[in-house]
């Protein structure tokens, strides 16, 4: 193995998945079996999406699934993005080591969940499958401020939707 490549994961594989999954709410519909399986989904879509790409995945993944109330969804969102409102999914992006390891924490806001779902139509196991999804883009360094960025954001999560068997949820 060529010095370059050692500790990195091959085109073809899919990293390593280490996942905490943390509540602060009572959340039966999301037990950490199905967090686990959205967020595998992401990871293995980033790293079909980078090999496509002809790029190294990541070696391995760590995040942290975190499931708060409103409460202490608007504490996270003022005290880290300066916005005193509580948001649906907020991401922590750790970055990647020199060795390919990414990590991240992803916290969920329950009841801004359960309110967008009712909303928009949705299941709740739909919406939160697509903000788990986004959150493991985000950390992984995927974001959607420029618009060809947030286009290509939104072409993944699409993407490993479809491939979880859920609609695109940008056309509801």
């Amino acid at each position: 193995m060529e010095p370059e490549s050692r500790g990195k994961t091959q085109l073809s594989e899919a990293p390593g998945l280490s996942l905490a999954v943390q509540y602060a709410v009572q959340a039966d519909e999301l037990p950490r079996w199905r967090l686990r399986r959205w967020a595998k989904q992401a990871v293995a879509g980033v790293a079909r999406a980078r090999a496509g790409a002809g790029l190294q995945s990541f070696c391995t993944v760590t995040l942290t699934i975190r499931l708060v109330d409103a409460d202490e969804g608007r504490q996270l969102n003022r005290d880290f993005r300066g916005k005193d409102y509580a948001t649906n999914v907020l991401t922590f992006e750790y970055g990647t080591d020199p060795d390919g390891n990414a990590s991240g924490d992803i916290v969920l806001c329950l009841p801004i969940l359960l309110r967008e779902a009712a909303e928009q139509h949705k299941t709740l196991l739909a919406h939160a499958a697509h903000l788990t999804v986004h959150g493991v883009l985000h950390a992984l360094g995927y974001d959607h401020i420029e618009p060809d960025e947030a286009q290509h954001m939104e072409s993944l999560e699409i993407a490993v939707l479809h491939k979880m068997g859920l609609a695109n949820p940008y056309l509801t």
